[in-house]
């Protein structure tokens, strides 16, 4: 399903496109090489982004993954693709150490607002924070109208059915805790990412169980005599693990074309995944293409509670930023880089953000796009998502020579790529230009004829027709405005 939008017209159309494109280019994490991209079914991307754990509100750092996913699906759109994309709901399953010890984290978000561990209160708790999530994400433009936004604990007869052919073809085994996948029988397990598993402590990952077989092994049910489903294995959950194989191979078959994560997911989720997967269909790989994003620091350092530095999109909106700055302030860093967040950085990606869109909603309409320019951007983004070159290019095209129409048509194609609503921004945004920029009034939101005169009075100055100037600043004053020259061009300012 495609939600690029319709207004570029044969740009972006099959047949129709104007400008042709360099291949697409991703670090595939499966190889540890770039590879130029193509779908398996030609036209059609399958992408699967893991999702959040609604257990509480995400962080920036989290919701800068699903910034990244977002800039990935618009990429393939510009492309001529149709995503299929899912990112799922962890509502169920996943443990504190991100393998297989500790507590729920979904438990640990019931303990922490004072209410009772039973199924209704989880459900509950996970619908708040779900709805706490889409409503981020819409700040922040990413694309949800046409995503795929299931709860794991939908799928549950989906996972147990796996866990069954697991067991049948020997990759299962009961131990204490519950039924654990048999890393032993999947030769390639930890591929991706090239794990050393000769490194690997005994229990230093999963810690659950005292007869399993081997250190790797993980938790394909996890046992509860108190909460949970009904399953062949006894009452219990379901791994954290099983629930995206599961879900991946109900709504999108059993190989996709892309899957993303934090790298954090490499050493242990993905590679679960990726074993109980290809061990159940025997279809290899799961995944053609593994994206992993880097993670975002705060002043240099690891995200933390314990360092006070862990921030909401709320609290950067209580500051006073614009919550699309927070997405420029990412773009400026490509995504396998560890990206670092200030309050400073922050502001000056503000300012640029605000004086693209000042730019945008000046800038003359009938403009064409400048096809050199775009096919520069999309060059860029091709060549695996290099959002600060694109930027470059975008900045590169604001100071060219080209008419603003043109710019500003420009301006927008590439606005459709990276999600910044610059055509169509709120009364924030607008108010925020206002504010920060110095001016009291955007061009957008001047009567014509007092644009044609303040057009007239350029011409009078450019040839030297002081008498006429001064004649055009005075009709300009009885309309209701004054000017401020200044080095970018006169301003235009309401009285009072």
């Amino acid at each position: 399903m495609s939600a690029f939008p319709d207004f570029l017209g044969g740009l972006f159309g099959g047949e129709e496109r104007k400008i042709q494109f360099e291949p697409i280019r991703f670090h595939n994490t499966l190889s540890a090489n770039p590879e130029d991209f193509e779908s398996k079914q030609p036209g059609v991307v399958r992408m699967y982004n893991c999702g959040p754990t609604v257990y509480g509100p995400q962080h920036i750092g989290n919701l800068s993954m699903f910034v990244f996913t977002d800039i990935v699906r618009r990429t393939l759109e510009a492309n001529d693709y149709s995503v299929n994309q899912v990112i799922n709901f962890t509502d169920v399953g996943h443990l504190t150490s991100d393998a297989d010890d500790g507590d729920d984290k979904m438990m640990k978000g019931l303990r922490s607002e004072g209410l009772e561990p039973t199924m209704e209160n989880m459900s509950r708790l996970a619908q708040k924070y779900i709805d706490r999530f889409l409503a981020d994400s819409k700040m922040l433009n990413i694309e949800i109208e046409h995503t795929r936004f299931p709860r794991a604990s939908a799928h549950i007869p989906a996972q147990i059915a796996m866990i069954e052919e697991l067991e049948t073809k020997g990759f299962a085994y009961p131990a204490a805790g519950g039924m654990y996948f048999d890393t032993a029988k999947f030769p390639e397990y930890g591929k991706l990412g090239n794990i050393n598993l000769a490194g690997l402590k005994e229990g230093a990952r999963v810690t659950a169980a005292t007869d399993k077989r081997n250190p790797t092994d993980f938790l394909l049910w996890k046992s509860d005599d108190k909460m949970g489903w009904k399953s062949p294995w006894g009452m219990g959950f379901p791994g954290w693990h099983i629930e995206c194989s599961a879900m991946i191979r109900e709504l999108l078959g059993d190989q996709i074309d892309i899957h993303t994560g934090g790298i954090e997911h490499i050493p242990v989720h993905h590679n679960n995944e990726i074993a109980q997967s290809e061990s159940t269909t025997g279809t290899k790989p799961l995944a053609r293409f593994w994206l992993h994003r880097a993670h975002l620091q705060v002043d240099g350092g690891k995200m933390a509670k314990s360092e006070g530095n862990v921030f909401l999109l709320s609290d950067i909106i209580g500051r006073g930023f614009h919550p699309l700055s927070f997405r420029y302030l990412l773009l400026g860093a490509h995504y396998r880089q560890s990206s670092n967040f200030t309050w400073e950085a922050l502001g000056a990606a503000q300012t640029a953000y605000l004086k693209l869109v000042k730019f945008v909603k000046e800038a003359p309409e009938g403009g064409s796009v400048l096809e050199s320019n775009f096919a520069r951007f999309m060059a860029r983004m091709n060549d695996d998502l290099d959002t600060p070159g694109a930027l470059a290019v975008m900045w590169d095209t604001i100071g060219s020579d080209a008419s603003a129409a043109n710019i500003g048509a420009t301006l927008i194609a590439m606005d459709a790529v990276l999600g910044l609503r610059m055509e169509h921004p709120d009364e924030t945004a607008l108010d925020l230009v206002r504010k920060e920029l110095g001016t009291k009034v955007l061009m957008t939101e001047v009567p014509q004829r007092v644009k044609d005169l303040l057009q007239d009075r350029e011409f009078a100055r450019a040839e030297r027709r002081w008498s006429d100037a001064d004649g055009f600043r005075s009709q300009i004053e009885h309309e209701g405005y004054i000017i401020q020259d200044s080095a970018d061009g006169p301003r235009l300012m309401r009285k009072g």
